[in-house]
């Protein structure tokens, strides 16, 4: 048992639930190893907001053994998926200790791999934020560099497995959300296609089908086995993909055979790309060139401050049905004071917008999406850094002081029309894009995504590389991840927290 407990972080999930069926460990002993290091580690990342402890061990007494994931601890993100008895906060005073009454489908998905959710993780209210800031809970730290955010919105979920608490937790990523801390964290994450996974009761689909869930890990192997557990639609759902081939998992050995790779490190969306996420994509040009692919510099054409204004628009429009949603719940109006004030201005900027603003804000984006997966037929995989700078300190990302402070004045003011004249939120938006303009694009295509963590900076931060393949082909994703992962290991590269804690 103490070399278990010493060794914990040395296993990736597949290889703990290879532990509990082989009988070398119980559930139980997994779970206790994996509260004691959130109990240490935590007060110092706020990774985790929400502890399910107690269920826990319940049901660790009765864990299939043969289940793909048996025993392994895991967190939940608080945000979107809903686990029956637990509270739904999505990092907002708004949510904050409703109780869920039902699990939702991929609840249900998650708890039949065997898991033991131990608890829920931080997030920016309502997920709109690439780093994780929230009121509520306050900022959480990145375990490689303690005043660097994790990125966001998956943020909670991503720094736990980074400090070696977990070795996968829930994650979802509507513009990134996924990838975005994936490469904060040095971490393996993959947004699938749209459809993939399950996106209700009660949604049949999240930000007009850009959203999608899924998890984030350390190794291939475990995110492609989640995949084959909880990939599939369900009766009514708006989108119908076909089945893989073969099992996800086989793919991760698989070789990728000769890809026609095409990559770019110049923003779609924003103006500038640090040096250093430039080195990492170039570094990565030279490895897959070394392993037989046909690599060509290339990138589809965006129109970045249209897709930025229209994808803004849209945002607003699924908060205002938010917070109506919210208003039939509580059985009243959501007050200002519950709600951060950028909630609170787009809350107020989807009223003042007309249907048709809506309307032509989801053309606009269904149009960029249609050209940018025309690209794909000139090519297998597009390669991007994943994002235009390294982990950012706490603080930095905005909206600024300055800006919270004007949003506060307008939300008091309860102009929608304000808010749109004055043009803060598309300047929030807009800088925002900044720091991810590559990955939103791939929510509203709906073609699978990957953060590879393939690069260190020169002040140990991570900094990941993004891939991109055709609808549906998660496959070629995978087995060129497995390919890299093979070529340039990264699973034993650790924060000195995880090690040290």
């Amino acid at each position: 048992m103490s070399t278990t407990r010493d060794e914990y972080i040395g296993f990736d999930a597949t290889a703990l639930a290879g532990l509990v069926r082989r009988g070398e460990v119980t559930p139980l002993e997994l779970i206790e190893i994996a509260m004691e290091r959130i109990e240490r580690i935590n007060p110092a990342i706020n990774a985790v907001v929400h502890h399910m402890d107690e269920e826990a061990r319940v049901r660790a007494e009765s864990v299939d053994g043969n289940a793909v994931f048996a025993g392994v601890p895991f967190l939940a993100k608080d945000l979107q998926t809903r686990y029956a008895g637990h509270p739904t906060s999505g990092g907002s005073r708004l949510g904050a200790g409703r109780v869920e009454e039902d699990d939702s489908e991929l609840a249900r998905r998650v708890r039949a791999t065997g898991v033991s959710i131990l608890g829920k993780t931080n997030v920016p209210e309502f997920g709109l934020l690439p780093y994780t800031e929230p009121r509520l809970w306050g900022p959480c730290r990145n375990p490689w560099s303690l005043d660097s955010t994790p990125g966001g919105s998956s943020g909670g979920s991503a720094a736990a497995v980074a400090a070696g608490m977990v070795p996968i937790a829930g994650g979802g990523d509507g513009a990134g959300s996924i990838r975005i801390p994936a490469s904060c964290c040095g971490l393996f994450g993959l947004k699938p296609t749209r459809g993939r996974i399950p996106a209700g009761p009660p949604h049949g689909e999240s930000w007009r089908g850009a959203a999608i869930e899924h998890v984030i890990t350390r190794s291939v192997r475990d995110s492609a086995a989640m995949l084959d557990a909880t990939h599939g639609s369900t009766p009514g759902a708006p989108y119908e993909i076909a089945p893989p081939a073969r099992p996800f998992t086989r793919e991760v050995d698989a070789a990728p055979g000769r890809l026609r790779i095409a990559w770019t490190t110049e923003p779609l969306l924003g103006s500038a790309v640090d040096p250093d996420c430039v080195e990492a994509v170039t570094g990565v040009v030279g490895l897959l060139e070394d392993l037989g692919h046909e690599v060509t510099e290339d990138a589809p054409r965006v129109d970045g401050p249209a897709f930025a204004r229209a994808f803004l628009h849209m945002m607003a429009g699924e908060v205002g049905a938010e917070l109506d949603d919210a208003a039939t719940l509580l059985g009243r109006r959501p007050r200002r004071e519950e709600l951060e004030p950028l909630t609170w201005a787009l809350g107020l900027v989807s009223r003042a917008n007309s249907a048709r603003e809506f309307a032509r804000s989801l053309r606009s984006l269904e149009r960029a999406g249609g050209a940018v997966s025309h690209f794909f037929t000139g090519c297998d995989i597009l390669v991007t850094p994943t994002l235009a700078t390294p982990p950012p300190k706490i603080g930095a990302l905005p909206p600024r002081p300055i800006e919270h402070l004007q949003l506060r004045i307008l939300g008091l003011l309860g102009s929608g029309r304000l808010v749109k004249a004055t043009r803060l939120i598309d300047r929030t938006a807009e800088s925002a894009f900044e720091f991810i303009p590559w990955t939103p694009v791939f929510n509203v295509s709906g073609q699978p995504a990957m953060s590879v963590p393939l690069h260190w900076n020169g002040d140990g931060l991570p900094i990941g590389v993004h891939f991109v393949a055709r609808v549906g082909d998660e496959a070629a994703l995978l087995r060129l991840a497995g390919q890299l992962e093979r070529a340039r290991p990264w699973f034993d590269r650790l924060p000195a927290v995880a090690r040290h804690p």
